[in-house]
């Protein structure tokens, strides 16, 4: 029993050592010169973020002609890739770039998923409980509802270059319409290509 217990400290000991001796480096986001992978990874999703941002906010399309701002809300983004991906992460700096450009306002109230903050929505719960003050509670009537929606898909698309190689294609694809005519204002798609072994995966 002494035996085995002293066989298993030694190799607890030697697989700390060892995992120590792993060097760990930070990455520089802005400037990451690591290998390309086939699957989505952050590069992509800020490559494909800045081109349509670049896109929408020259198309005039958010400009309000009376000189206001329009109500955006984020409708739904399909994911129909073999990755599992969380859309917030493309969609984040898209909104925060609506927002920047002082065009538009985000409603938190609706969206896709539901509202982006439950709590718009928790709070008016609140009505009628005794133990806070109505006062402070935001009445009927006060949400606003949203002019524009912007949705779209992501899709992925697996090609067969050659006999050792796969060309694995990413569209983004993003629209914004009117939530009173249905009207579409703007429109873009945004193309990742990457080519590799047949042995590397994308998802």
């Amino acid at each position: 029993m002494r035996l085995s217990t002293s066989l298993l400290s030694g190799a607890l000991a030697l697989l700390v050592l060892a995992s120590g001796c792993e060097s760990v480096k930070n990455i520089d986001m802005d400037n990451d010169t690591g290998h390309a992978v086939m699957a989505l990874d952050y590069r992509d999703f800020q490559l494909a973020a800045d081109e349509l941002v670049q896109s929408l906010l020259g198309s005039g399309a958010l400009k309000r002609p009376d000189g206001g701002r329009y109500v955006m809300t984020t409708g739904r983004i399909v994911n129909d890739t073999m990755q599992r991906i969380n859309t917030d992460q493309l969609m984040a700096k898209i909104e925060e770039a609506m927002l920047n450009s002082g065009q538009v306002v985000m409603t938190a109230a609706v969206g896709g998923q539901g509202a982006p903050d439950a709590m718009v929505h928790e709070v008016r719960q609140l009505r009628q409980n005794e133990e806070f003050n109505q006062a402070t509670i935001a009445q009927k009537g006060t949400l606003i509802a949203p002019d524009m929606s912007i949705s779209g898909l992501i899709l992925q698309r697996d090609i067969r270059y050659s006999r050792s190689k796969t060309q694995v294609e990413y569209y983004f694809q993003l629209r914004v319409a009117s939530i009173t005519t249905g009207l579409v204002h703007w429109q873009r798609e945004t193309i990742i290509g990457k080519r590799g072994s047949n042995k590397s995966v994308s998802w």
